[in-house]
This record gives structure tokens, C-alpha cells and sequence, in this order.
């Protein structure tokens, strides 16, 4: 029987933490946006055009970045406060790549890191038991 690798992703606009659940949540990753407050500050001086340009092509490379890792996985739980998580999930709905993963939303708070194990361990102990 083949086991089903599964994947939690706690992110914003800003952050990406990656936690991959065995039996437990175990692996943690860290993907960041290139997008920063400070790279914000600086183009907001410049044409807001150009800013929009820049924050979509950063924010854009910051989700391909998450879809790299997600392509290694059967079920991946995207959650966190923001819309990053429908934003990422629209992103992979459109890409063929991702049609035989199972992808889900939920909306979190900011949480810890011990908080969002703990979040992703409740979600797939759960979902396993459905099954």
C-alpha cells in the first residue's frame, strides 16, 4: 500500500512555513517573498505602475517557489489569514501539474510554530480517519 505524502503550508503574502505530515508533523521549511516591507518602501517613491508591475512579477516567483514543493505531494492543506492561500490556490488550479493532488483552504490565524504542527496534525489525523 502506498503511503500518501502530505503537506501543510501556513502562509501570508510575506512567509511560506512548509510542514510535511507523516505520522506526525515533522519536516518544517521556510519559503519567503522577495516582496518585503522595506523592497515596498523603496518603489513606493517611484511610479506606482512599476510597483504593481514589480510586487505581482515577486509575488508571482514567491508562489512558483511553494508549487516546486507542493509537486512531491499527494494532499496539501493550504491555510493562514491572508488571501495568499486562494491566491497560490487559484494559481494551481490553472496548472495541470497539480490535477492529481488534493488541495485544500483553510482560513488560521497568525500562529506559532508548535500551533500550526499542531494544526496540521489535527487536519490529516482527521481526514485519515474519514478514510
Amino acid at each position: 500500500m502506498n503511503t500518501k505524502k502530505n503537506l501543510g503550508i501556513w502562509m501570508d503574502h510575506a512567509t511560506a512555513h512548509i510542514i510535511e505530515y507523516s505520522n506526525d508533523a515533522t519536516g518544517n521549511e521556510t519559503v519567503e517573498s522577495k516582496f518585503t516591507h522595506e523592497v515596498k518602501e523603496q518603489s513606493f517613491s517611484k511610479s506606482e505602475g512599476l510597483e504593481h508591475n514589480k510586487e505581482q512579477h515577486q509575488q508571482a516567483s514567491y508562489y512558483k517557489q511553494i508549487a516546486e514543493v507542493i509537486k512531491g505531494y499527494d494532499h496539501v492543506l493550504l491555510f493562514g489569514p491572508t488571501d495568499a492561500k486562494a491566491e497560490l490556490f487559484n494559481t494551481l488550479k490553472s496548472d495541470h501539474h497539480f490535477d492529481k493532488i488534493k488541495i485544500e483552504m483553510e482560513s488560521a490565524d497568525k500562529m506559532t510554530e508548535p500551533q500550526q504542527h499542531a494544526f496540521v496534525r489535527e487536519h490529516f489525523a482527521k481526514h485519515n480517519q474519514a478514510l
